[in-house]
């Protein structure tokens, strides 16, 4: 599926006037549709699987961003100072995140936590605004399968000075991320399980 590149009507921008309880649905539609495949592919962590979510197919649909950055706003804490999360997956997440803020009154800034230093100038792990020591820091993620990508992430941060005690994901396949986050000490949420994903994408295909 393709969404139109024409001009719509206020009607149709649902990701920008749709209620939670339906931009949900929206957004799960808008997994099934876009996201969600069968077939045979082998996943970053090395696991073979019968099915992919192909996120950024959602995170960088012009609705799926609006939609993802307005259903995770409410889901941080009150006293969460940033969001942040590994690159590639995560940048477009946190970027969301950030700009509803703005339009929330509740300025949180985005930070992109690098897979490897980088090679020149400050040769940080990090990017994005500098937070004062022991700031707390939410880790959003995309999909999690053995939650290793975000756990990364917390261990950047930390090593930063940050506080981080909780990973949110978009979507939680179900197969050892949230045991590990919770033996590191870590709340963890996702928005969708891949059991509610696989069962709409059941009933609308």
């Amino acid at each position: 599926m393709t969404y139109p590149t024409e001009t719509l009507t206020h009607s149709d921008i649902w990701a920008a006037t749709a209620d939670l309880t339906t931009l949900r649905h929206k957004l799960l539609d808008l997994f099934c549709q876009l996201a969600y495949q069968e077939g045979d592919f082998v996943l970053s962590s090395g696991l073979r699987s019968s099915y992919y979510v192909n996120k950024t197919q959602v995170t960088l649909h012009p609705q799926g961003a609006l939609a993802v950055g307005r259903l995770l706003f409410p889901m941080l804490p009150i006293d969460t100072q940033a969001v942040a999360g590994l690159t590639l997956g995560a940048d477009p997440i946190v970027t969301a995140v950030s700009i509803v803020s703005v339009y929330e009154n509740r300025l949180i800034p985005a930070l992109i936590i690098r897979k490897e230093a980088k090679g020149y100038g400050t040769r940080a792990y990090i990017e994005g605004p500098s937070l004062s020591e022991g700031a707390k820091v939410v880790v959003l993620e995309d999909v999690v399968t053995t939650g290793q990508s975000a756990l990364k992430a917390v261990e950047r941060l930390k090593a930063a000075g940050y506080t981080v005690n909780q990973v949110i994901a978009l979507v939680d396949r179900q197969q050892g991320g949230a045991e590990l986050y919770h033996s590191a000490g870590l709340k963890f949420e996702a928005l969708f399980s891949i059991e509610e994903i696989q069962q709409r994408y059941q009933q609308i295909k």
